[in-house]
């Protein structure tokens, strides 16, 4: 993953059901390795499934490997492009450094992309592209606060600034809402067109074609997956 920047280094991800299990899972027979696997499979196709309720156009497994943070990609949060840079909590650099939003997420075993895309007239069709922003926004916010009711630990990452307060307390007071405050893929660093790439997601959908990429991570231990698949 050179290629794609500097890797910050924290061990292995390893193999996607060692890494999903912890050392424990490691011990395990060969048949529960099996049946645990089977176990992982329905659980994806049901968060699947979770997200298209929710009114997301597509969804997929994030490959965790893919979870690369980058200067590049902080160096454009620099140019300040969003007008967000050094305005609000959850953007560079109130956010973290690189190293630090790398520790944020290591321990999480479990990734989903959630996307929106719709159809423009042509480029300057800035309706369709604040609805289904809004749109996304919405669906988002609405599918983390039912993940959260269901699974212990959850890490979301959503498309844009956070835009939970009209103006963000940024720097004078603390966040209002550090239980509800989302920073995007881009402030922890993350090249979103890789992460799907290297997640076997599409990440553009043809001519005309406007999408919205979000993430979420999950920690999900075994009793989650026994809990969650009935």
């Amino acid at each position: 993953m050179a290629q794609f920047g500097r890797v910050l280094e924290w061990g292995s991800r390893g193999r996607k059901f060692e890494s999903c299990h912890s050392d424990q899972y490691n011990r395990l027979s060969h048949d529960n390795r099996f049946f645990l696997g089977g176990i992982m499979k329905k659980v994806i196709k049901t968060l699947m499934k979770h997200a298209e309720d929710f009114g997301f156009t597509h969804s997929g497994e994030l490959n965790l490997d893919s979870l690369v943070f980058m200067p590049e990609v902080r160096q454009m949060c620099n140019s300040d492009l969003c007008k967000s840079y050094n305005k609000n909590w959850m953007c560079p650099p109130a956010i973290g450094t690189l190293e630090n939003v790398a520790l944020r997420v290591k321990n999480y075993n479990f990734g989903m992309i959630v996307q929106t895309t719709a159809l423009m007239e042509d480029e300057f069709d800035y309706d369709t592209i604040h609805n289904t922003e809004i749109k996304h926004k919405n669906n988002f916010m609405k599918l983390v606060d039912d993940l959260k009711s269901n699974y212990s630990d959850i890490l979301p990452m959503s498309a844009g600034t956070c835009s939970i307060c009209n103006k963000c307390s940024y720097p004078d007071e603390p966040c209002r809402f550090p239980n509800k405050a989302i920073g995007s893929m881009e402030s922890y660093g993350l090249w979103v067109s890789k992460v799907c790439e290297l997640s076997n997601i599409p990440y553009y959908y043809g001519k005309n074609t406007l999408t919205f990429t979000s993430c979420y991570l999950l920690n999900l231990h075994n009793i989650d997956i026994l809990d969650k698949i009935t």
